[in-house]
């Protein structure tokens, strides 16, 4: 028995050194799996900070293109506003360059015709003291009468 006794507590002291051995290999084996936890948790967090971050620079950046693009947008449509109303006005005063324009060749092909009825020959004399009568001059010196004013009158 004692024997067996010893070779029990011998196996039984090898066991525990075993056991205790292989424990603290467990244990250190645990601690770095620990640590790497540990450490990849760390790394995700900051990953997830910088990712964070590039977001919100993207939302940023984003965001002043917005406010770029609406200061674009309202300083072109104020740009179309005033060119719109500057062909209006042009319009209108090329309107009445045409008004103008027919009036005075009205007034020129009058002329001509009475310039070709003086130069005719002298059987009509009595018509020229007409055509040089003041009184009846008046028409040809009335003012041109075309204006913007009237122009768009419906």
């Amino acid at each position: 028995m004692a024997s067996s006794s010893g070779t029990s507590s011998g196996s039984s002291t090898t066991t525990t050194v075993t056991q205790n051995s292989g424990s603290a290999e467990e244990d250190h084996l645990q601690a770095v799996i620990d640590e790497r936890k540990r450490k990849r948790m760390v790394s995700n967090r900051e990953s997830a900070r910088r990712s964070r971050m590039r977001k919100q620079k993207h939302w940023d950046d984003l965001m002043t293109q917005a406010t770029q693009l609406r200061k674009q947008n309202h300083d072109i449509t104020s740009n179309i506003n005033f060119t719109a109303q500057h062909l209006l006005n042009i319009e209108a005063d090329n309107s009445v360059l045409r008004a103008q324009l027919n009036e005075l060749g009205q007034r020129l092909e009058s002329l001509n015709e009475i310039i070709g009825f003086l130069n005719d020959d002298d059987d009509h004399e009595p018509a020229v003291d007409s055509f040089l009568n003041p009184l009846n001059l008046a028409y040809l010196n009335q003012p041109i009468m075309a204006s913007a004013d009237n122009m768009f009158q419906y």
